[in-house]
């Protein structure tokens, strides 16, 4: 039913069948030398057929007012639509799909294939008290799309897939508007015919879509020279309960607060955006990715300070701790002559037992140019060692692999998952220790000590992200008692360590026992008088951004 086929993800794991990752030798010895995991029988999900999935509860003047509003073709409940859209991609999300718990899946998937069929549908399910959760490429890995009924009969869940045109190109503006439904992929191949790009990227690109990049506030990995999609975002139209928000594509306003800024990381709670103006830029013409090593976290960070706040970066400034730089050798290690004489030039320069950072510039061939000399000079300032293009090229190649890898790792009983954060730059050493130590405090007590990776990859002139990335052996018939305990532990040291509960993976269930004490409790009754308002009868994806009347759910809880 999707209009692009291309976002269709099995329903257990990431990326579809043709493109399974292999764990490589490397990585399955480093598995057992340092999480103490060994080799057992393969765990892999079980069988369709055997997901436990309640009946369907919608009641037949719902079904038709639905059908009515799209068509029958359009309201599924067959079981493989059901369990697709029952969870994200969330490491608890695969952990329960895995082994055959979809009892949270909805009770039909309506596809809209228009604004005026998303109205159809919300007026339909206020009608009827049936909650209704939006859903883009799936790909929330916060609990953001999971089919919470808070009370209500049935919860339908919305899928934006029908609705993937590109509604309208100004060349002269260098806008785009786009429906929510597009893919990362289809989106960039309408700008591409038109010799534009939004240069939006995040790890979910291939699947992820317009509208939940714009409902999640998300980062894409070129956000550094691009612009998060709230800086891109110019002008957006939402459904709504209550009825229509219109923000229109001014340059700029200052006709009292941005109402887009409502809309934009809203995750659903308030609407279903079905149209988004964004700025776009020409297609670059050139794209130069290179590597740089550095002695030390603390020497590379400091270094990404100076060359941001002297406003020299590139497009893609990654920089991975000494931790995700030892690991990612090892698992790209093939032994070759060139790698050990990649090895023994670190070794030679003082940079062995360093970090990697990945510089990346687009556009056309005068201004990479220009842009590279200027970050050049920076990084060297800060005692950076240039290593050519080649870590780059390599980095390319692999920047959306990580999910496939993933199930590859829970095939054999490993528990790998990843957090994020932004501070200023004065907390982030400490934050980066502290979020660290938290997590393998945490694993270490449960007798399953872990890997803690880290880089930072988005920069800002006040501070940057930091996103982690650990690996424990799971705790067999506890994997999800273990994933809460590492979560809480970490969500309570960024708070603790002066750091936002989430940069660009959103709120959705998991963060939301946070919102208090990062925004007040001020700020949440405002964003509930918004609610109440746009959604008198409290339809719209319950359970996700706004913490429950009591507090707030414990993380990763059903």
């Amino acid at each position: 039913m999707s209009g692009d086929p291309a976002r269709r993800m099995r329903w257990w794991g990431w990326g579809d069948d043709a493109h399974d990752a292999a764990l490589p030798d490397a990585a399955a010895n480093l598995l057992r030398d340092e999480l103490g995991w060994t080799e057992g029988p393969v765990r892999r999900p079980v069988a369709l057929d055997d997901v436990r999935l309640p009946d369907p509860r919608l009641n037949d003047a719902l079904r038709s007012r639905l059908v009515e509003a799209v068509g029958s073709d359009a309201v599924r409940t067959d079981r493989l639509e059901r369990v697709l859209h029952s969870a994200g991609k969330s490491y608890p999300d695969l952990v329960r799909l895995r082994s055959g718990d979809a009892l949270e899946a909805p009770d039909a998937v309506v596809y809209p294939a228009s604004h005026e069929e998303v109205v159809g549908v919300l007026a339909a399910c206020g009608d009827e008290g049936v909650a209704v959760v939006p859903f883009g490429g799936g790909t929330s890995v916060v609990g953001g799309v999971d089919p919470v009924r808070d009370g209500f009969a049935a919860a339908i869940s919305l899928d934006t897939g029908q609705m993937d045109r590109l509604v309208s190109v100004d060349h002269r503006s260098l806008t785009a508007t786009l429906e929510p439904g597009l893919t990362g992929p289809r989106a960039e191949a309408w700008l591409a015919a038109r010799g534009l790009t939004l240069g939006h990227f995040p790890q979910s690109w291939e699947y992820a879509t317009i509208g939940g990049f714009v409902a999640t506030r998300s980062a894409g990995q070129a956000s550094t020279g691009y612009g998060r999609i709230d800086e891109l975002v110019l002008g957006l139209r939402c459904a709504t309960p209550a009825g229509d928000i219109a923000a229109r594509a001014f340059p700029a306003s200052a006709a009292g607060p941005a109402l887009r800024e409502l809309v934009v990381g809203s995750e659903g709670v308030l609407g279903v955006i079905t149209e988004a103006t964004l700025a776009v830029r020409p297609a670059p013409a050139e794209c130069h990715y290179e590597g740089w090593s550095f002695r030390s976290f603390t020497e590379g960070a400091e270094a990404f300070r100076m060359m941001e706040q002297s406003d020299a970066s590139p497009d893609v400034a990654r920089l991975s701790d000494e931790e995700e730089t030892r690991l990612s050798m090892a698992m790209a290690s093939t032994g070759s002559a060139t790698e050990r004489a990649g090895r023994a030039y670190l070794r030679a320069r003082g940079h062995e037992g360093g970090c990697i950072a990945i510089i990346g510039h687009e556009g056309s061939a005068e201004e990479v140019a220009r842009r590279r000399s200027r970050t050049r000079e920076a990084l060297k300032r800060g005692d950076g060692l240039p290593l050519g293009q080649r870590p780059g090229r390599a980095w390319l190649r692999g920047r959306y692999a990580g999910p496939y890898l993933r199930d590859a790792l829970l095939d054999r009983g490993v528990m790998a998952e990843t957090l994020e954060t932004a501070t200023s730059w004065s907390h982030l050493e400490s934050l980066h220790a502290q979020v660290a130590a938290a997590l393998r405090d945490a694993l270490r007590t449960r007798g399953t000590p872990p890997l803690v990776l880290c880089h930072v990859s988005h920069l800002y002139r006040s501070g940057a992200s930091l996103y982690f990335t650990f690996l424990a052996r799971q705790e067999e018939g506890a994997e999800l008692d273990q994933w809460r305990a590492a979560k809480t532990a970490a969500g309570e040291a960024i708070v603790a360590g002066g750091g936002t509960i989430t940069h660009h993976h959103a709120v959705g269930r998991d963060h939301s026992p946070w919102m208090a004490r990062e925004v007040g409790p001020l700020a949440l009754d405002v964003l509930r008088a918004a609610k109440e308002r746009l959604d008198p009868d409290g339809i719209m994806n319950p359970g996700k951004l706004l913490p429950t009347a009591a507090g707030g759910r414990p993380a990763g809880t059903t």
